[in-house]
């Protein structure tokens, strides 16, 4: 018996059908195939609000925004927000703020998306929120406003995601959230779908998340595959990812809420756009890298500066940024696209021979289950490939200490920075030397 088909959810009950699903009276529309190499999902809008989401627009120890899904029958939606505290008459202190609404088809069927960005809130406190209309709320989330100065914290980045999200790349989220459970925030370095325009993807990607994305704020930068080509060849941004994420403007128009900075207690977050436009982006990032208020850098985009993939080369991306991280001394590049990891160095013209005194520290990575094989010409101190991975960074004054860590939690890779008044950033490697790099050869599959 095969074990794949098409699936009618209707009232509870689950009717299997071969062949396409036949509309029931009343029902929502838009059919959808489970299959058994993925997790089953339900992408269809209701009332209950789903895909709900922590993002910044504007300072995040003042400010939080909030996105989130309803049918489209659901014409206004709220927040209602609080300061948290240990007793449940929090509620008596909500206050209510009345949505942003965007309607937005799509092969799930016609929704609306609903968005506030929260502002003049305390720095460094405690929120309960919850989101909905009518009678129809969804349960009460806790999130933190930043500090308004340096303060220690923590985040996540995460690689692609990209295939078989629910099923797969669920797992590695979830370890993350485990290992750091109070992560300030998360940082997806593109391809977080497939394809870009479908719905069931992104309905996947807030469901391998489940609460996670609605307690902890993303920054998202969009990959190759958040874009799509109409009939003449043309790509364009995701029609979905603007709904899902209520992120900064940024300055450069057509790029807007794909090239954007973002200030977090003491560290300056900057989103490149690696898929367009990259010469003007140099110009803006100059200027955003001029006007640091922070001792740390971190910059996220798609594409490798140098690549852990063989035969890809991003030459261009590299002649107009690079120069950029060298002279402004950028801590940290985090990337993705390869479905390797990578970590090294700051490397000068060519790519033999790294610097080890200092210099920007460069990674690529990938948490989802598309898996690549390493180049033959390493430029990396570590690497791995037919691996899930998510980094853990820590911030605490004059030291960044990174940590790579498999999808099952199993410490791959580690180093600290550590700032020195007038000289680099000294380095402290702590690749576990017990742990051999993780190749085809000697990991799952092998043979195969």
């Amino acid at each position: 018996m095969s074990r794949s088909g098409v699936f009618c959810l209707w009232a509870g009950a689950v009717l299997v059908l071969v062949g396409a699903c036949r509309e029931h009276p009343g029902d929502r529309p838009a059919a959808f195939e489970f299959s058994y190499e993925s997790a089953a999902h339900d992408p269809r809008p209701s009332a209950i609000p789903d895909r709900i989401g922590l993002t910044w627009e504007t300072d995040p120890a003042t400010s939080q925004a909030i996105t989130w899904r309803t049918t489209a029958a659901v014409v206004e939606g709220t927040v209602e927000i609080a300061p948290a505290d240990a007793s449940p008459r929090f509620v008596d202190n909500a206050e209510s703020h009345i949505a942003e609404t965007t309607r937005v088809e799509t092969a799930s069927g016609p929704a609306h998306y609903h968005s506030v960005n929260l502002v003049g809130l305390r720095p460094g406190t405690r929120y309960a929120y919850r989101v909905g209309s009518g009678v129809v709320w969804s349960e009460w989330f806790h999130f933190r406003t930043a500090h308004d100065g340096p303060e220690p914290f923590s985040f996540i980045y995460f690689g692609d995601a990209q295939n078989n999200i629910l099923s797969l790349w669920s797992r590695t989220l979830r370890s993350a959230h485990a290992d750091a459970p109070r992560a300030a925030f998360m940082i997806h370095a593109g391809d977080l779908v497939n394809r870009a325009d479908r719905d069931v993807e992104w309905g996947e990607w807030f469901e391998a998340g489940d609460w996670i994305p609605a307690t902890v704020p993303s920054i998202p930068t969009p990959g190759n595959h958040e874009y799509s080509k109409d009939a003449t060849g043309t790509r364009s941004l995701s029609v979905l990812w603007r709904p899902h994420f209520r992120l900064p403007p940024g300055d450069i128009e057509g790029l807007e809420e794909t090239v954007y900075a973002l200030d977090y207690q003491g560290l300056r977050i900057i989103s490149l756009n690696s898929n367009e436009r990259l010469e003007e982006q140099a110009r803006w990032l100059d200027r955003t890298l001029d006007s640091r208020p922070g001792r740390w850098t971190v910059v996220t985009f798609h594409h490798p500066v140098f690549s852990t993939k063989g035969g890809r080369d991003n030459a261009d991306l590299r002649n107009l940024w690079k120069p950029l991280f060298d002279r402004h001394q950028v801590d940290l590049v985090l990337t993705g696209h390869d479905h390797t990891y990578g970590r090294g160095r700051n490397l000068p013209e060519g790519v033999k021979r790294v610097e080890r005194l200092g210099g920007t520290v460069y990674v690529v990575s990938v948490s989802g289950p598309k898996m690549y094989s390493l180049a033959d010409e390493p430029w990396w101190n570590r690497a791995a490939e037919n691996t899930q991975l998510y980094q853990i960074v820590s911030i605490d004054g004059d030291t960044l200490r990174y940590e790579a860590r498999t999808a099952v939690g199993e410490l791959y890779d580690a180093f600290d920075l550590v700032k020195r008044d007038g000289l680099p950033n000294a380095m402290v490697d702590r690749a576990p030397a017990d742990v051999p790099e993780r190749r085809y050869s000697n990991t799952l599959g092998a043979d195969e």
